[in-house]
């Protein structure tokens, strides 16, 4: 075989086998493609929602008295227990009697007229109303931990970006939602 024939052979070879490297070395990128995702912490937001619950209840309630100062019980006690006392004894023993059962009978009347006051109700139903909190959880976002080019670094995501994350092959960023690189 010729000398420059032998030459040519293994220049050519050098030179396939450059033009070769540059370009697999082109379409690499020189760099990582994807950086490794290390961790996925999910970003919870809580939500207060206030409404208002509402229920019937059965109260009880005092009627309004119309003899606040229990005259009538104390009068209608009042005669009645004179004229019991007016029964008993004669002479001056039968008026201290009456005067004394006047006494008796107008307190014991107007404890009496007090009890049935007090035990004058009625019943009703009302509805009662408050305020309560529903409390819930929105999922808002994600805490990314991810290694690129052997840096540890993390980034937050709108969603789970699996096992690795797109790299900008120009930038050297991180392609986190539609083609939008990392800051």
């Amino acid at each position: 075989m010729n000398k420059s024939m032998l030459v040519g052979a293994v220049l050519g070879a050098v030179g396939v086998t450059a033009g070769g490297a540059v370009a697999t070395y082109s379409l690499v990128g020189g760099g990582p493609e994807y950086a490794q995702v290390l961790a996925v912490e999910p970003i919870n937001e809580t939500i207060k929602t206030p409404r208002q619950v509402c229920k019937d209840v059965t109260v009880t309630r005092q009627k309004p008295v119309k003899d606040q100062h229990q005259i009538v019980g104390t009068v209608l006690g009042a005669v009645a227990g004179g004229l019991l006392g007016n029964q008993v004894g004669g002479g001056n023993g039968k008026k201290i009697a009456t005067v004394a059962g006047a006494a008796g009978g107008g307190y014991a009347g107007n404890k009496v007229q007090e009890n049935m006051q007090a035990n004058d109700t009625y019943t009703t139903t009302e509805t009662k109303c408050n305020t309560v909190t529903d409390t819930s959880d929105k999922l808002v976002g994600y805490n990314v931990k991810y290694q690129l080019n052997g840096k540890v670094d993390q980034v937050r995501m709108d969603r789970d970006p699996g096992s690795q994350i797109p790299v900008d092959e120009k930038t050297g960023l991180l392609i986190l939602g539609q083609n939008q690189p990392a800051q």
